[in-house]
Protein backbone atom coordinates (compact mmCIF):
# COMPACT_ATOMS: atom_id res chain seq x y z
CA UNK A 1 0.00 0.00 0.00
CA UNK A 2 1.23 3.49 -0.84
CA UNK A 3 1.08 5.81 2.16
CA UNK A 4 1.51 9.57 2.18
CA UNK A 5 3.85 10.10 5.09
CA UNK A 6 4.14 13.84 5.45
CA UNK A 7 3.58 17.19 3.79
CA UNK A 8 5.71 20.28 4.23
CA UNK A 9 6.14 23.80 2.97
CA UNK A 10 9.43 25.38 1.99
CA UNK A 11 9.63 29.21 2.14
CA UNK A 12 12.23 31.10 0.17
CA UNK A 13 14.53 33.25 2.36
CA UNK A 14 13.11 36.71 1.73
CA UNK A 15 13.08 39.62 4.12
CA UNK A 16 9.74 40.30 5.78
CA UNK A 17 8.91 43.23 3.51
CA UNK A 18 9.69 41.21 0.40
CA UNK A 19 7.46 38.41 1.64
CA UNK A 20 4.58 40.81 2.10
CA UNK A 21 5.10 42.27 -1.36
CA UNK A 22 5.13 38.80 -2.94
CA UNK A 23 2.58 37.08 -0.72
CA UNK A 24 0.27 36.34 -3.65
CA UNK A 25 2.99 34.69 -5.72
CA UNK A 26 2.86 30.92 -5.57
CA UNK A 27 6.64 30.50 -5.94
CA UNK A 28 7.18 31.69 -2.36
CA UNK A 29 6.16 28.25 -1.13
CA UNK A 30 6.81 24.81 -2.56
CA UNK A 31 4.63 21.98 -1.35
CA UNK A 32 6.25 18.53 -1.20
CA UNK A 33 4.63 15.21 -0.34
CA UNK A 34 6.52 12.11 0.80
CA UNK A 35 5.37 8.54 0.14
CA UNK A 36 7.03 5.35 1.37
CA UNK A 37 6.68 2.09 -0.58
CA UNK A 38 8.30 -1.24 0.42
CA UNK A 39 10.68 -2.67 -2.18
CA UNK A 40 10.31 -6.44 -1.97
CA UNK A 41 9.40 -9.34 -4.24
CA UNK A 42 5.80 -8.07 -4.42
CA UNK A 43 6.75 -4.60 -5.59
CA UNK A 44 4.94 -3.11 -8.60
CA UNK A 45 6.07 0.29 -9.97
CA UNK A 46 3.57 3.10 -9.45
CA UNK A 47 2.33 5.14 -12.39
CA UNK A 48 4.59 8.03 -11.36
CA UNK A 49 7.80 5.99 -11.08
CA UNK A 50 10.45 6.46 -13.77
CA UNK A 51 10.58 3.11 -15.53
CA UNK A 52 14.32 3.48 -16.17
CA UNK A 53 14.98 3.43 -12.42
CA UNK A 54 16.96 0.33 -11.45
CA UNK A 55 14.38 -1.13 -9.09
CA UNK A 56 11.47 -0.39 -11.45
CA UNK A 57 13.22 -1.97 -14.44
CA UNK A 58 13.60 -5.23 -12.48
CA UNK A 59 9.92 -5.30 -11.53
CA UNK A 60 8.55 -5.62 -15.05
CA UNK A 61 7.95 -8.43 -17.54
CA UNK A 62 7.31 -12.15 -17.17
CA UNK A 63 10.22 -12.74 -14.81
CA UNK A 64 9.56 -9.75 -12.55
CA UNK A 65 9.19 -11.69 -9.28
CA UNK A 66 12.17 -13.91 -10.05
CA UNK A 67 14.20 -10.79 -10.84
CA UNK A 68 13.23 -9.17 -7.56
CA UNK A 69 14.00 -12.28 -5.50
CA UNK A 70 17.37 -12.68 -7.16
CA UNK A 71 18.28 -9.01 -6.67
CA UNK A 72 17.28 -9.08 -2.99
CA UNK A 73 19.24 -12.29 -2.49
CA UNK A 74 22.29 -10.68 -4.09
CA UNK A 75 21.97 -7.70 -1.74
CA UNK A 76 21.69 -9.88 1.38
CA UNK A 77 24.58 -12.12 0.38
CA UNK A 78 26.79 -9.14 -0.34
CA UNK A 79 25.88 -7.52 2.97
CA UNK A 80 26.80 -10.64 4.94
CA UNK A 81 30.08 -11.01 3.07
CA UNK A 82 31.08 -7.52 4.23
CA UNK A 83 29.61 -7.77 7.75
CA UNK A 84 31.50 -10.98 8.47
CA UNK A 85 32.32 -10.45 12.15
CA UNK A 86 30.25 -12.62 14.56
CA UNK A 87 28.56 -13.98 11.46
CA UNK A 88 29.86 -17.55 10.97
CA UNK A 89 26.94 -18.75 8.82
CA UNK A 90 26.96 -15.66 6.59
CA UNK A 91 23.20 -15.27 7.06
CA UNK A 92 22.91 -13.07 10.13
CA UNK A 93 21.69 -9.92 8.38
CA UNK A 94 18.97 -8.98 5.91
CA UNK A 95 18.57 -5.65 4.14
CA UNK A 96 15.11 -4.13 3.95
CA UNK A 97 14.43 -1.43 1.36
CA UNK A 98 11.87 1.35 1.08
CA UNK A 99 11.26 3.54 -1.94
CA UNK A 100 10.97 7.16 -0.84
CA UNK A 101 8.92 9.08 -3.41
CA UNK A 102 8.73 12.87 -3.26
CA UNK A 103 6.05 14.75 -5.18
CA UNK A 104 5.79 18.50 -5.65
CA UNK A 105 2.52 20.43 -5.87
CA UNK A 106 3.38 23.83 -7.34
CA UNK A 107 -0.11 25.36 -7.24
CA UNK A 108 -1.30 23.46 -4.14
CA UNK A 109 -4.24 21.96 -6.00
CA UNK A 110 -3.21 18.29 -5.70
CA UNK A 111 -1.76 18.36 -9.20
CA UNK A 112 1.38 16.56 -8.06
CA UNK A 113 4.51 15.99 -10.09
CA UNK A 114 7.02 13.26 -9.09
CA UNK A 115 10.22 15.18 -8.37
CA UNK A 116 12.58 12.75 -6.57
CA UNK A 117 12.73 9.03 -5.82
CA UNK A 118 15.41 7.40 -3.64
CA UNK A 119 15.90 4.23 -1.62
CA UNK A 120 16.02 3.95 2.17
CA UNK A 121 17.82 0.99 3.72
CA UNK A 122 17.23 -0.76 7.04
CA UNK A 123 19.18 -3.70 8.44
CA UNK A 124 17.61 -6.64 10.26
CA UNK A 125 19.91 -8.46 12.69
CA UNK A 126 18.33 -11.91 12.97
CA UNK A 127 20.69 -12.96 15.79
CA UNK A 128 19.41 -10.32 18.21
CA UNK A 129 16.10 -9.59 16.45
CA UNK A 130 16.98 -5.92 16.08
CA UNK A 131 16.40 -3.49 13.23
CA UNK A 132 18.90 -0.72 12.48
CA UNK A 133 18.20 2.36 10.41
CA UNK A 134 20.19 2.66 7.21
CA UNK A 135 20.93 5.55 4.87
CA UNK A 136 18.44 7.34 2.63
CA UNK A 137 19.62 8.06 -0.90
CA UNK A 138 21.35 5.05 -2.44
CA UNK A 139 19.66 4.86 -5.85
CA UNK A 140 18.62 8.29 -7.19
CA UNK A 141 15.84 8.97 -9.66
CA UNK A 142 14.56 12.25 -11.09
CA UNK A 143 12.41 13.22 -14.08
CA UNK A 144 13.96 16.70 -14.06
CA UNK A 145 17.40 15.12 -14.34
CA UNK A 146 16.11 13.18 -17.39
CA UNK A 147 14.98 16.48 -18.88
CA UNK A 148 18.36 18.11 -18.25
CA UNK A 149 20.44 15.25 -19.67
CA UNK A 150 18.20 13.76 -22.37
CA UNK A 151 16.33 16.81 -23.68
CA UNK A 152 17.89 20.16 -22.74
CA UNK A 153 21.54 19.12 -23.10
CA UNK A 154 20.97 17.25 -26.37
CA UNK A 155 19.00 20.10 -27.93
CA UNK A 156 21.59 22.65 -26.81
CA UNK A 157 24.41 20.72 -28.52
CA UNK A 158 22.46 19.71 -31.61
CA UNK A 159 24.46 20.47 -34.77
CA UNK A 160 27.34 21.86 -32.69
CA UNK A 161 30.95 20.77 -33.13
CA UNK A 162 32.05 21.81 -29.63
CA UNK A 163 30.20 20.44 -26.61
CA UNK A 164 28.95 23.03 -24.11
CA UNK A 165 26.44 23.37 -21.27
CA UNK A 166 23.30 25.50 -21.41
CA UNK A 167 23.23 28.57 -19.21
CA UNK A 168 22.35 27.77 -15.56
CA UNK A 169 22.44 24.07 -16.38
CA UNK A 170 21.29 21.96 -13.42
CA UNK A 171 20.46 24.91 -11.15
CA UNK A 172 16.72 24.22 -10.89
CA UNK A 173 17.27 20.55 -10.12
CA UNK A 174 20.00 21.31 -7.62
CA UNK A 175 18.00 23.92 -5.72
CA UNK A 176 14.91 21.70 -5.59
CA UNK A 177 17.02 18.93 -4.09
CA UNK A 178 18.64 21.22 -1.51
CA UNK A 179 15.28 22.74 -0.59
CA UNK A 180 13.93 19.29 0.15
CA UNK A 181 16.93 18.36 2.30
CA UNK A 182 16.56 21.58 4.29
CA UNK A 183 12.88 20.94 4.96
CA UNK A 184 11.38 20.10 8.33
CA UNK A 185 9.91 16.92 6.84
CA UNK A 186 13.34 15.58 5.85
CA UNK A 187 14.86 16.43 9.21
CA UNK A 188 11.92 14.90 11.08
CA UNK A 189 12.05 11.64 9.14
CA UNK A 190 15.73 11.09 8.35
CA UNK A 191 18.41 11.58 10.98
CA UNK A 192 21.34 11.82 8.57
CA UNK A 193 22.13 13.38 5.22
CA UNK A 194 21.70 11.17 2.13
CA UNK A 195 24.39 9.18 0.37
CA UNK A 196 23.82 8.44 -3.31
CA UNK A 197 25.89 5.67 -4.86
CA UNK A 198 26.39 5.44 -8.64
CA UNK A 199 28.67 3.88 -11.21
CA UNK A 200 31.97 5.55 -12.02
CA UNK A 201 32.20 7.25 -15.41
CA UNK A 202 33.50 5.28 -18.40
CA UNK A 203 34.94 8.55 -19.75
CA UNK A 204 37.33 9.10 -16.84
CA UNK A 205 40.54 7.51 -15.56
CA UNK A 206 40.73 6.66 -11.86
CA UNK A 207 43.96 6.21 -9.87
CA UNK A 208 44.26 4.09 -6.75
CA UNK A 209 45.48 5.89 -3.63
CA UNK A 210 47.04 4.64 -0.38
CA UNK A 211 43.90 5.51 1.57
CA UNK A 212 41.98 2.43 2.73
CA UNK A 213 38.75 2.59 4.73
CA UNK A 214 37.77 -0.55 6.71
CA UNK A 215 34.33 -0.71 5.06
CA UNK A 216 34.44 1.46 1.92
CA UNK A 217 37.76 -0.05 0.90
CA UNK A 218 40.47 1.41 -1.33
CA UNK A 219 39.99 5.01 -2.41
CA UNK A 220 40.44 6.06 -6.03
CA UNK A 221 40.77 9.59 -7.37
CA UNK A 222 40.47 11.25 -10.78
CA UNK A 223 42.00 14.41 -12.20
CA UNK A 224 38.79 15.95 -13.54
CA UNK A 225 35.17 15.59 -12.55
CA UNK A 226 32.57 14.08 -14.85
CA UNK A 227 29.42 15.84 -16.01
CA UNK A 228 27.48 13.81 -13.42
CA UNK A 229 29.92 14.86 -10.68
CA UNK A 230 29.42 18.53 -11.55
CA UNK A 231 25.64 18.06 -11.75
CA UNK A 232 25.53 16.52 -8.28
CA UNK A 233 27.74 19.34 -6.97
CA UNK A 234 24.87 21.71 -7.76
CA UNK A 235 22.75 19.53 -5.50
CA UNK A 236 25.21 20.28 -2.70
CA UNK A 237 26.93 16.89 -2.91
CA UNK A 238 30.63 16.12 -3.21
CA UNK A 239 32.02 12.82 -4.48
CA UNK A 240 34.61 10.23 -3.47
CA UNK A 241 35.37 6.90 -5.13
CA UNK A 242 35.96 3.69 -3.18
CA UNK A 243 36.35 0.02 -4.09
CA UNK A 244 35.17 -2.19 -1.20
CA UNK A 245 36.84 -5.52 -0.51
CA UNK A 246 35.84 -8.32 -2.89
CA UNK A 247 34.67 -5.70 -5.41
CA UNK A 248 36.13 -5.41 -8.90
CA UNK A 249 35.58 -1.67 -9.54
CA UNK A 250 35.18 1.50 -7.48
CA UNK A 251 31.79 3.06 -6.81
CA UNK A 252 31.04 6.80 -6.78
CA UNK A 253 29.64 8.01 -3.45
CA UNK A 254 27.88 11.40 -3.47
CA UNK A 255 27.37 12.98 -0.04
CA UNK A 256 27.49 16.09 2.11
CA UNK A 257 29.28 16.17 5.42
CA UNK A 258 31.82 13.47 6.31
CA UNK A 259 31.32 10.21 4.43
CA UNK A 260 33.93 8.34 6.45
CA UNK A 261 32.78 9.34 9.92
CA UNK A 262 29.09 10.29 9.82
CA UNK A 263 27.81 6.76 9.19
CA UNK A 264 28.06 3.44 10.99
CA UNK A 265 29.61 0.31 9.49
CA UNK A 266 26.19 -1.29 8.98
CA UNK A 267 24.82 1.85 7.31
CA UNK A 268 27.69 1.94 4.82
CA UNK A 269 27.52 -1.80 4.15
CA UNK A 270 23.79 -1.56 3.39
CA UNK A 271 24.46 1.11 0.76
CA UNK A 272 27.38 -0.81 -0.76
CA UNK A 273 25.52 -4.12 -0.92
CA UNK A 274 22.39 -2.53 -2.40
CA UNK A 275 24.03 -0.40 -5.05
CA UNK A 276 26.81 -2.80 -6.04
CA UNK A 277 24.15 -5.47 -6.63
CA UNK A 278 22.15 -3.11 -8.84
CA UNK A 279 25.31 -2.19 -10.76
CA UNK A 280 26.20 -5.87 -11.28
CA UNK A 281 22.82 -6.23 -12.95
CA UNK A 282 22.80 -2.93 -14.86
CA UNK A 283 26.51 -2.62 -15.73
CA UNK A 284 28.01 -6.12 -15.49
CA UNK A 285 30.85 -5.11 -17.87
CA UNK A 286 32.20 -2.97 -15.02
CA UNK A 287 30.89 -4.40 -11.75
CA UNK A 288 30.70 -8.08 -12.63
CA UNK A 289 33.95 -8.08 -14.62
CA UNK A 290 36.28 -11.05 -14.24
CA UNK A 291 39.27 -8.73 -13.75
CA UNK A 292 39.76 -6.46 -10.74
CA UNK A 293 40.45 -2.75 -11.35
CA UNK A 294 44.16 -1.97 -11.32
CA UNK A 295 46.05 0.97 -9.87
CA UNK A 296 45.13 3.01 -12.96
CA UNK A 297 41.60 2.18 -14.07
CA UNK A 298 39.23 3.30 -16.80
CA UNK A 299 35.82 1.58 -16.81
CA UNK A 300 34.67 0.18 -20.15
CA UNK A 301 31.17 -0.79 -21.21
CA UNK A 302 32.69 -2.64 -24.17
CA UNK A 303 34.47 -5.11 -21.88
CA UNK A 304 33.51 -8.67 -22.87
CA UNK A 305 35.19 -10.48 -19.99
CA UNK A 306 32.40 -10.41 -17.42
CA UNK A 307 29.80 -12.68 -15.84
CA UNK A 308 26.05 -12.29 -16.12
CA UNK A 309 24.04 -11.71 -12.96
CA UNK A 310 21.25 -13.77 -14.56
CA UNK A 311 18.66 -11.10 -13.93
CA UNK A 312 16.60 -9.60 -16.76
CA UNK A 313 17.37 -5.92 -17.37
CA UNK A 314 16.35 -4.08 -20.54
CA UNK A 315 19.15 -1.58 -21.13
CA UNK A 316 18.04 -0.70 -24.67
CA UNK A 317 14.58 0.26 -23.49
CA UNK A 318 16.18 2.14 -20.58
CA UNK A 319 18.06 4.47 -22.93
CA UNK A 320 14.99 5.01 -25.09
CA UNK A 321 12.76 5.76 -22.12
CA UNK A 322 15.15 8.38 -20.75
CA UNK A 323 14.22 10.70 -23.62
CA UNK A 324 10.49 10.01 -23.19
CA UNK A 325 10.75 10.67 -19.47
CA UNK A 326 12.61 13.90 -20.13
CA UNK A 327 9.87 14.99 -22.51
CA UNK A 328 7.30 14.06 -19.86
CA UNK A 329 9.03 16.40 -17.38
CA UNK A 330 9.17 19.15 -19.99
CA UNK A 331 5.46 18.82 -20.82
CA UNK A 332 4.06 18.42 -17.33
CA UNK A 333 6.50 20.38 -15.16
CA UNK A 334 9.08 22.56 -16.90
CA UNK A 335 6.86 24.35 -19.43
CA UNK A 336 3.64 24.75 -17.38
CA UNK A 337 5.50 26.25 -14.41
CA UNK A 338 8.49 27.79 -16.17
CA UNK A 339 7.81 31.36 -15.05
CA UNK A 340 7.20 30.34 -11.44
CA UNK A 341 10.25 28.08 -11.38
CA UNK A 342 12.50 30.72 -12.93
CA UNK A 343 11.42 33.24 -10.30
CA UNK A 344 11.94 30.75 -7.49
CA UNK A 345 15.42 29.79 -8.70
CA UNK A 346 16.39 33.46 -9.03
CA UNK A 347 15.37 34.25 -5.45
CA UNK A 348 16.30 31.05 -3.61
CA UNK A 349 19.65 30.25 -2.07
Amino acid sequence: MIKIYSVWRYSSPYHHTELLKRKNNVFNELLFKIKRIPFDEHYHPSDSTRLTTNFANLARGENRQQNLRKALEMINNRFNSLADWDNPTGKRYAVELEIISVDIDIEKNNNDFPIIEVLKTSVLDTLHNKRYEGIVGNNFSSYVRDYDFSVLLLEHNKNKTDFSLPEAYGELHGKLFKAFLNSTAYKDNFSKQPVICLSVSSNKVYKRTQNIHPILGVEYQQDTYSLTDDYFAKMGLQVRYFMPKQSVAPLAFYFSGDLLNDYSNLELIATISTMESFQKIYRPEIYNANTVAGSIYQPSLSNQDYSSAQVDYDRVERSQLAVKQGKFAETHFIKPYQTILNQWVAHSL
